[in-house]
C-alpha cells in the first residue's frame, strides 16, 4: 500500500512541474500591462523585482493551484485601468513638453536679439578699429615727412643769431664789474659821509635808529650845504643818461639791422629748402645715417701694455684655427699667469705711447684755443662793422621819419587855413546817435567802467534792437541829414556871391 501511495505521488509531482514551466509565459495581455508599466515614470507604476523574477514564479506556480477564470477577468479589468492611468500621465507628459517648448522658443527669440546686438557691437568696434589704423598709418607717413625735415641743414650762416648771442654776452658782462649804475639821490650821498660820525657818536644805537637821525639832520641842513650833494648827482645823472641812449639807440639799430638780414637769409633757406626737398623726394626709400664727423688732427688714445701683449699672441692662436672669443680668453689667461718681468716690457712701450699722446694732446688744445681766438676776434670785427651799418640805418630811418612828420605837419596847417569856420559841419549817423545816449546811461549804471568794455556793450545793445526801434534812429539821422544838405547850400550860395 506504501508503494502504491508513492508511487500514485511522483507522477503528480510532474504534472504540476510540467503546468508550472508552461504558464511561466504570460499571455499577451499581460505582456501589454508589464510594457505600460514600464513606460510610467512614477514609482508606484515601476515592477518591483520579485514581479520579474522567474524563479520566484515557478515556486508560487508549484505552491498554488490552476487559476480560475474570475481570477482572470479581474487581471483584465487591472489591465484596463492601467492602460486608462497611463493615457492620462501621457497626455499631462506632453502639455507639459509643449509648455516647455514654448518657454525654449522664447529664450531662443531673445538669445537671438542678444546675438544680433553683440554683432553689431563687434561690426562697430571693427570699424573703429580700421578708422584708427588708417589715421595711425596716416601718422606714420607725417612723422616720416617730419624727419625727412629735420634732416634739412642748411649750409649758410644766420647772423641774426650771432646778434642775439652778443645780447646775452652783454648782459652777462653787465651783471659783472662793467655793470651801468643808476647815480645816488643827493640824500644818500649826504647819508654816506654822515653816516660814519652818527655811528661814533651812537655806538650802541642800530640801523633804524641811525637812519631816523640821519633824515631829521637833513631836514635841518641848509640849501648851500645841499648844493654840492645836488650837483654831483646831477653830472652822474647826465652821465648816466648819455650811456642809456647810447645802448638804447644801439639795440634799435641792431633790430632794423637783424629785420634786413632775415629778409635775405629767408630768401636764400627758401631756395635751399626747395633743393633739399627734391632730393628728399628722388631718395624716398633711403635711409641716411648721419655720423659725428671726427677731427682727423686729434690724436688717437694710446693701446693699454696687455693689448701690445694680445696683439703679439692673437696671430699665433689664430693660425691654430681658434675664435676670437677664444684667443681673447687664452690671452687673458696667459697675461693673469704672468711675472712683473714678462710683463715689464709692454708695461714701457705703454708709458712712453702715453707720454706721447699727452704731448700731441697739450699741442693740440693750444692749437684750438688758437682758433677759438682768431675766431672771436673775427667776430668782434664783424659785430663792429655791423653796427656801424646798423647805425646808418637807423640814421636814414630817423631822417624819413622826420621827413615824414613834416609833411605831414605841412598839410594839417595847410587844411586848417583853408578850412572854413563857418562851413556846415556833417551830422552824426544813427548808431552815434545811439551810442551818445546809451554811453550815458551806462556809465552811471558802471562807474569806473574801461572805454573798451563801454564800446562792446554798446555795440551788444543795438545789435539786440528791433527793426521797429532802429528805424526811430534811422529816422533821426535822416533829418540831421536833411538840415545839412540845406545849409550846405545856402552856405555854397554865399560863397559864390562873394567871389
Amino acid at each position: 500500500m506504501a508503494d502504491t501511495a508513492v508511487a500514485s505521488k511522483v507522477p503528480k509531482k510532474s504534472r504540476n512541474n510540467r503546468k508550472a514551466l508552461n504558464q511561466k509565459n504570460p499571455s499577451t495581455n499581460e505582456a501589454n500591462i508589464m510594457a505600460q508599466k514600464l513606460s510610467e515614470q512614477s514609482p508606484a507604476s515601476v515592477l518591483s523585482p520579485s514581479d520579474t523574477d522567474p524563479s520566484k514564479e515557478n515556486l508560487e506556480s508549484l505552491s498554488q493551484p490552476r487559476s480560475s477564470p474570475k481570477k482572470g477577468k479581474s487581471k483584465a479589468a487591472k489591465g484596463k485601468q492601467n492602460k486608462e492611468a497611463a493615457a492620462s500621465s501621457f497626455e499631462k507628459d506632453f502639455q507639459e513638453m509643449q509648455e516647455m517648448l514654448q518657454q525654449l522658443k522664447l529664450e531662443k527669440e531673445k538669445t537671438e536679439v542678444l546675438l544680433k546686438e553683440k554683432d553689431e557691437m563687434l561690426k562697430a568696434k571693427d570699424d573703429e578699429i580700421e578708422m584708427k589704423g588708417k589715421e595711425q598709418e596716416k601718422m606714420k607717413t607725417e612723422l616720416k615727412k617730419l624727419q625727412k625735415f629735420k634732416e634739412f641743414k642748411p649750409t649758410m650762416t644766420l647772423p641774426f643769431i650771432q646778434v642775439l648771442n652778443e645780447k646775452e654776452q652783454d648782459k652777462k658782462k653787465k651783471k659783472g664789474d662793467n655793470e651801468i649804475k643808476r647815480p645816488c639821490p643827493p640824500y644818500s650821498l649826504w647819508c654816506k659821509d654822515q653816516w660814519n660820525e652818527v655811528k661814533k657818536e651812537n655806538p650802541d644805537a642800530e640801523f633804524k635808529d641811525i637812519s631816523h637821525i640821519l633824515g631829521a639832520k637833513w631836514k635841518t641842513i641848509t640849501t648851500e650845504e645841499k648844493k654840492p650833494y645836488e650837483e654831483k648827482y646831477q653830472v652822474e645823472k647826465e652821465a648816466y643818461l648819455k650811456l642809456m641812449t647810447k645802448e638804447k639807440r644801439e639795440t634799435e639799430a641792431m633790430k632794423l639791422l637783424e629785420e634786413e638780414q632775415k629778409q635775405k637769409t629767408a630768401m636764400e633757406l627758401l631756395e635751399q629748402y626747395l633743393q633739399f626737398k627734391q632730393e628728399a623726394d628722388q631718395e624716398e626709400n633711403k635711409k641716411k645715417k648721419t655720423k659725428k664727423e671726427k677731427d682727423p688732427l686729434k690724436p688717437k688714445q694710446p693701446v693699454s701694455a696687455f693689448f701690445l701683449f694680445s696683439n703679439e699672441r692673437r696671430a699665433a692662436l689664430l693660425a691654430e684655427n681658434k675664435n676670437v672669443l677664444e684667443v681673447a680668453k687664452i690671452a687673458g689667461e696667459e697675461w693673469k699667469n704672468m711675472t712683473e718681468k714678462q710683463k715689464g716690457p709692454y708695461e714701457k712701450i705703454a708709458k712712453k705711447n702715453k707720454e706721447k699722446y699727452t704731448q700731441e694732446m697739450e699741442a693740440y688744445k693750444q692749437n684750438k684755443d688758437e682758433e677759438a681766438m682768431n675766431l672771436k676776434k673775427e667776430v668782434e670785427e664783424l659785430m663792429k662793422f655791423q653796427k656801424q651799418e646798423a647805425l646808418q640805418l637807423l640814421k636814414k630811418k630817423e631822417k624819413t621819419e622826420n621827413i615824414i612828420k613834416k609833411t605831414k605837419e605841412q598839410r594839417q596847417k595847410k587844411q586848417q587855413q583853408n578850412v572854413d569856420p563857418n562851413k556846415p559841419k556833417k551830422p552824426a549817423s544813427s548808431f552815434l546817435l545811439f551810442s551818445k545816449e546809451t554811453r550815458q546811461s551806462l556809465v552811471h549804471e558802471n562807474p569806473g567802467i574801461n572805454s573798451s568794455t563801454l564800446t562792446a556793450m554798446i555795440s551788444v545793445k543795438w545789435k539786440e534792437l528791433n527793426q521797429e526801434e532802429k528805424q526811430i534812429w534811422n529816422c533821426k539821422a535822416a533829418e540831421a541829414m536833411g538840415a545839412y544838405k540845406k545849409e550846405l547850400e545856402e552856405y555854397n550860395k554865399s560863397v559864390a556871391a562873394a567871389t
